[in-house]
């Protein structure tokens, strides 16, 4: 009986943020373990089918950066990175689309459905609803910079009651053009403030932001991460996704989530629970 009591108090606490949340828009930037590990694939579709059903509307923006380097490797296509982005070559860029566009944009939407989740996947080149410009070509050939995003095309999808699944590639301005390579961070911020989201939640491979002695920052301000980039705190790949969060709070989104995507259920340990599991980024 006891356990039967816990578990309705589990409910009763994430209740006013069911009623918080409810009908909001919560982007998703899905990559690193909780893209790859099986078992957590299957958490991560229970996770997104229960913020569907408690009335959430989901946008998920995913990665691949892995998955492209081992075809890159298989058919033995050089590739190299500048201060942490692919050089996208127009050899390149081919085998990117048809990995994020092809098969994982693909596996994820078989992956929803299967769990009754109403998902759909796109990229920025249907409807052309992403475009980008080339950030510099001489340096980083067609990987671009997002110029617009058309809110509309993912409003309707969500009014129809689709949860998108959306790989990172933009069209380009001119016709015929192969398309870009676009930071899949960079991409869901973009996507939030375009379309009005409450949320960006990012799921890496890390707790969260750290301090210099490891420990778990769960709060901060632009002001705050600003100082930890200054003093080196902030490094690596952790850099551009700080960078991202600010992109999308100062666009509007209310909270930005860095949370750790190997914990089973982190998702709705962040939404659903006072304390969280990860850091989050408020204006």
């Amino acid at each position: 009986m006891q356990k039967k009591i816990e578990t309705v108090k589990t409910l009763l606490e994430a209740l006013p943020f069911i009623k918080e949340f409810r009908n909001e828009i919560v982007v998703i930037k899905y990559g690193g373990s909780a893209q790859e590990s099986p078992q957590l694939k299957e958490k991560f579709a229970q996770d997104i089918l229960l913020m569907y059903l408690v009335g959430i509307k989901p946008v998920i923006v995913h990665g691949g950066g892995r998955q492209i380097n081992e075809m890159l490797e298989a058919l033995h296509i050089e590739s190299k990175f500048i201060d942490g982005q692919r050089v996208t070559s127009k050899e390149v860029m081919r085998i990117v689309e048809m990995v994020l566009s092809g098969e994982i944009n693909k596996e994820i939407t078989s992956l929803l459905n299967s769990h009754s989740a109403k998902a759909i996947g796109i990229s920025g080149k249907d409807a052309h609803f992403i475009t980008a410009k080339a950030k510099e070509f001489a340096k980083w050939g067609l990987t671009g910079n997002i110029t617009n995003v058309k809110a509309e095309v993912i409003a309707n999808l969500i009014h129809e009651k689709f949860i998108p699944v959306i790989a990172p590639i933009a069209a380009g301005e001119e016709m015929g053009h192969p398309g870009y390579n676009i930071n899949a961070d960079l991409c869901a911020s973009y996507v939030a403030k375009a379309i009005g989201a409450n949320k960006i939640i990012f799921l890496t491979d890390t707790a969260g932001v750290l301090d210099k002695d490891k420990v778990l920052l769960e709060t901060l301000t632009k002001a705050e991460v600003e100082a930890l980039k200054a003093d080196g705190t902030i490094h690596g790949g952790m850099v551009p996704k700080v960078d991202a969060c600010l992109e999308a709070i100062e666009g509007g989104v209310q909270k930005a989530h860095i949370i750790d995507g190997r914990v089973e259920h982190s998702m709705l340990l962040e939404l659903f629970t006072s304390a969280g599991v990860g850091t989050q980024i408020v204006k």
